[in-house]
């Protein structure tokens, strides 16, 4: 795991001279702290946040990063305040309203992850919506986690699993790796080359288990709402100056 607190002069021109991460995922942390630095209630954190993640789709999309998964409410965040809570869904469903056609046009396609069915019926219809408009795009999939934890989705697929073997639609010697990756969220896509947590915390908080066996971690203290291209440029360009080794030696 790599700690930077700053960023760096890096420019996007150096990390196009190498090969870019084909699916970066991002645990989007910091906006109550940000918020609360400022005096500001928490809410005015992730509505800045958003504004972050508007900027860091664009330079995926400039740069031809194919996957970009972000965590944006997880299975643990209903014990969050109510008030929070709905602030947050109001805010998904303002993002999806004020973005779509710019997402549709710039060749995004909205991928949810998670339990969905765990939402109000109204998120749950935006949130449809915006994979309905874009689900025919494919320069950049954007997987964004809903009521998502790793664990829940380890147990989801072991569930699923298990009613296949008894409904003898899978053998027991059928299972592995391959398999159990076609029960995922995630199916058909890469594994993330790289995560990226701001905010400083040194963990990955129930996010992608399975998938982030071989991810490089990457971590600053900047907060999320300050989150810029030229810290995403940074990080990528730390992650192409690593050696990545797969638990072989090189």
């Amino acid at each position: 795991m790599r700690f930077f607190g700053f960023g760096s002069d890096t420019k996007k021109e150096q990390i196009l001279e190498k090969e870019i991460p084909q699916h970066i995922a991002i645990i989007m942390d910091g906006n109550g702290r940000w918020a609360r630095n400022k005096g500001l209630p928490r809410s005015a954190g992730h509505r800045a946040g958003v504004e972050a993640l508007k900027g860091i789709v664009r330079f995926c999309l400039d740069i031809n990063v194919k996957y970009l998964t972000v965590y944006a409410f997880s299975t643990e965040n209903w014990k969050r305040p109510q008030d929070e809570i709905k602030a947050l869904m109001n805010l998904i469903i303002e993002y999806i309203k004020n973005e779509i056609k710019t997402l549709k046009k710039n060749g995004v396609k909205i991928n949810p992850i998670g339990d969905i069915s765990g939402l109000e019926s109204k998120i749950q219809e935006s949130i449809q919506y915006a994979f309905d408009e874009t689900k025919e795009n494919d320069k950049l999939i954007l997987n964004v986690a809903l009521n998502y934890g790793g664990r829940a989705e380890i147990t989801k697929v072991i569930k699923e699993i298990a009613l296949d073997v008894k409904n003898d639609d899978l053998l027991v010697n059928d299972i592995d790796e391959k398999l159990i990756e076609q029960y995922l969220y995630t199916k058909n896509q890469p594994d993330p080359d790289l995560i990226i947590r701001p905010s400083g915390e040194m963990r990955i908080s129930n996010f992608l288990l399975w998938q982030l066996a071989y991810s490089e971690i990457w971590v600053t203290n900047i907060m999320w709402p300050d989150f810029k291209p030229k810290d995403l440029t940074q990080a990528i360009n730390d992650y192409q100056n690593r050696t990545r080794r797969y638990g072989a030696v090189k």
